[in-house]
């Protein structure tokens, strides 16, 4: 008698961890049945010139020229445009993001959160739904500070090491988002040398946070993001949550070997991280003595900022082609 075939590695997954898609693509979505869904300006960008998705882009375009809008804001509510019907697909939360351009305006991020959370909310999108995401420099802790006591719950995006970590959860925000493969891509260049998964600095990365966060009771959520390979989420089985892509769903759904739970929440003597008392000064300290958080923050910041830009750019095109009448073929 042949063995009983185990559920697939994603099935298998789900139940130690919450999945969440990292994309826009809705049809991905629906196959594969995560509990959250998060975008970014890269992946609305893509996703918008996928024919699939035309309503949606007609839909910003068209309201955008009958109340004269300006571009960027076209582009905002082509995002929630997405975010709108992610939420008709997942049963969680979806993210969506603040512009990248105001990493480091603590007043321009609020302002652009509550504006997005009341445009979800003029929709029946109830902020309960919803994640604001914002980059996690001094900054955005501080704005998220204001939004959390607000009711407005934030995904903190591009951390790269626990001082961004401890920031974000000091500042009381819902979860924060470890880039685990772009970690992996800093070192690989700087050492010249592969890792495996047990030796992956993108994920021991994440364990340390995982560690420190519940050795010291922090409610932050922790979710490991930008996934290279499916062996970084096997070496993360059990974290709160892991948000992957499409590509990767798929490997770990069509892979029927067993799956162990790397991650729980009681941590060894050994293992516990000293408690970190970080003020504004202590953090730009430590995050400037990481090489590589801040190298990869900042690049983080400029390529989603240059990927804003040209969704900007994508919307504006629209908008010319709208106003000379070429509105049907877009």
């Amino acid at each position: 008698m042949s063995a009983q075939k185990l559920p697939s590695k994603l099935d298998q997954l789900k139940t130690m961890t919450a999945v969440v898609a990292d994309t826009g693509d809705m049809e991905a979505i629906r196959a594969f049945a995560p509990t959250d869904a998060t975008t970014n300006p890269t992946l609305i960008l893509k996703a918008a010139q996928l024919k699939a998705y035309e309503p949606l882009v007609n839909e910003a375009i068209v309201w955008g020229r009958s109340h004269n809008r300006l571009t960027s804001e076209v582009a905002d509510r082509l995002a929630i445009n997405f975010g709108e019907e992610l939420t008709k697909i997942v049963p969680g939360r979806v993210s969506t993001e603040v512009d990248a351009d105001l990493s480091f305006d603590v007043e321009g991020t609020v302002a652009k959160a509550r504006a997005i959370i009341a445009e979800y909310e003029r929709r029946g999108v109830g902020r309960d739904r919803i994640l604001i995401k914002i980059a996690a420099t001094w900054e955005g802790a501080h704005a998220a500070q204001i939004l959390q006591r607000e009711g407005i719950d934030c995904n903190m995006t591009l951390v790269f090491s626990l001082a961004q970590a401890v920031a974000c959860a000091d500042a009381g925000a819902f979860l924060i988002s470890p880039f685990v493969g772009r970690i992996l891509d800093w070192h690989m260049k700087a050492q010249g040398k592969s890792f495996t998964a047990e030796t992956d600095p993108g994920v021991l990365s994440v364990r340390q946070i995982y560690d420190y966060f519940k050795a010291h009771d922090v409610s932050t959520v922790i979710m490991g993001a930008s996934f290279r390979n499916k062996a970084e989420i096997e070496a993360l089985a059990g974290c709160d949550r892991l948000t992957v892509s499409p590509q990767l769903l798929d490997e770990l759904a069509r892979d029927d070997g067993g799956l162990e739970q790397r991650l729980t929440p009681h941590v060894p003597a050994d293992r516990i991280p000293a408690k970190l008392d970080l003020d504004e000064k202590t953090f730009r300290f430590m995050l400037n003595e990481d090489a590589m958080a801040t190298e990869k923050l900042a690049e983080g910041i400029r390529v989603f900022s240059g990927d804003l830009r040209a969704l900007r750019e994508l919307v504006s095109q629209r908008l010319l082609a709208a106003a000379d009448g070429e509105f049907a073929s877009l």
